[in-house]
């Protein structure tokens, strides 16, 4: 299997180009893949001051159009794991986990851009940097570079060698602190070119959403952020304050969510409400926890994604809606979220007031108040 812990030079040198007066002429259809073919990258990095080694994925746009792909355990290193993260697939309902990229493992950067909008993201709680590779796919193939740390200590592979991190508020600060220092490794410490540091944004699922808006208040440079499937402010993983984020702020709820159940998604409904900054707030319905993940049904602590369910609103069965379903539409809406508040796109913003998919995806939006 190909592994790669690629120099950056050769990969990120962004050469000067044709910058954002040459960007494509024509509105992006936020459904379908953008202009450019995505390119990914591992690398590892440490954290000296807090002694902490991470592992971090990168998707950006290639000189190609388009993308060769590879099967998902390649995003895993470590052979011992790779063989246990096979097993999982091969145990996992077919229609569940999404088993093929769209990204080629070291690709050339496309030479063509000034800068690239910067986005990281935080996976959820013992999942993995590459949970939501497809949707960090869409955002690279529409002009995005997004950055995907391990969470040292609370992965799928930690949790199932029993050395899993607690779900708590102390370990919240950590991966908070994991996100900063990504954003420090690519931008302020100049490892990497070609990122443009005023425009950074941060977004994650389930713990990530916590993660995204702890850092959203106590961070300075990102200045958008989107929770998926979480509400940032909460009463069990405790630090984040809503009213005290002033930076535009996205939500994606999954209506039938078996995992932070209805009072969850009624804390994600008082957020947007209490949010004081731009806010936009997307329900899904027969969606579930891991609907938006790639990895939904590789292990049973993500079974509540796929298959027949139970609602949690009235006890009833019912059919989760398919998992290709709600992949797109979160690829679609967080694509046109930070295209409209990083790149300040007017066509992204006219896409984000309406549902592109009525009969699944109920849209609302606010403005910012004073």
């Amino acid at each position: 299997m190909l592994r790669a812990c690629l120099h950056t030079a050769l990969i990120f040198t962004l050469a000067c180009g044709a910058g954002d007066d040459e960007s494509p002429a024509v509105d992006p259809i936020y459904e379908a893949p953008g202009p450019y073919g995505v390119g990914n990258a591992t690398i590892s990095v440490t954290d000296t001051a807090r002694d902490r080694q991470l592992t971090i994925e990168i998707w950006y746009p290639q000189s190609s159009t388009s993308s060769t792909g590879e099967a998902i355990e390649e995003f895993v290193a470590d052979a011992e794991d790779t063989s246990t993260f096979e097993a999982l697939l091969a145990d996992a309902p077919e229609s569940c986990p999404s088993r093929q990229t769209t990204s080629q493992r070291g690709a050339m950067a496309n030479q063509d851009i000034d800068s690239l909008p910067l986005l990281v993201f935080s996976h959820c709680h013992n999942c993995t940097r590459f949970s939501s590779f497809a949707i960090a796919e869409r955002l690279a193939s529409h002009g995005f570079m997004v950055a995907a740390p391990d969470h040292t200590g609370n992965t799928l592979f930690d949790d199932l060698k029993g050395e899993g991190a607690p779900l708590d508020s102390e370990f919240l600060r950590v991966r908070a602190a994991d996100i900063s220092f990504v954003i420090d490794n690519l931008v302020m410490n100049r490892e990497f070119t070609g990122v443009d540091p005023n425009r950074i944004g941060v977004y994650g699922h389930s713990f990530g959403a916590v993660t995204t808006g702890l850092v959203l208040q106590n961070d300075p440079r990102p200045i958008a952020g989107f929770a998926i499937a979480s509400p940032m402010e909460n009463p069990l993983l405790t630090g984040v304050e809503i009213e005290s984020i002033t930076d535009p702020v996205g939500f994606l709820v999954a209506v039938e969510d078996n995992s932070i159940t209805e009072i969850g998604n009624l804390f994600i409904r008082q957020n947007y409400d209490d949010v004081t900054s731009a806010a936009w707030k997307g329900e899904v319905a027969d969606a579930g926890h891991w609907s938006f993940s790639d990895i939904c049904g590789v292990h049973p602590q993500f079974a509540a994604c796929c298959g027949t369910g139970t609602r949690q609103t009235d006890g009833e069965p019912f059919e989760y809606v398919p998992v290709a379903s709600g992949i797109a539409i979160a690829q679609a809406y967080i694509t046109a979220f930070f295209d409209a508040h990083l790149n300040k796109s007017a066509n992204a913003s006219r896409y984000l007031s309406t549902s592109r998919f009525p009969e699944l995806l109920d849209v609302q939006e606010h403005a910012a108040t004073p």
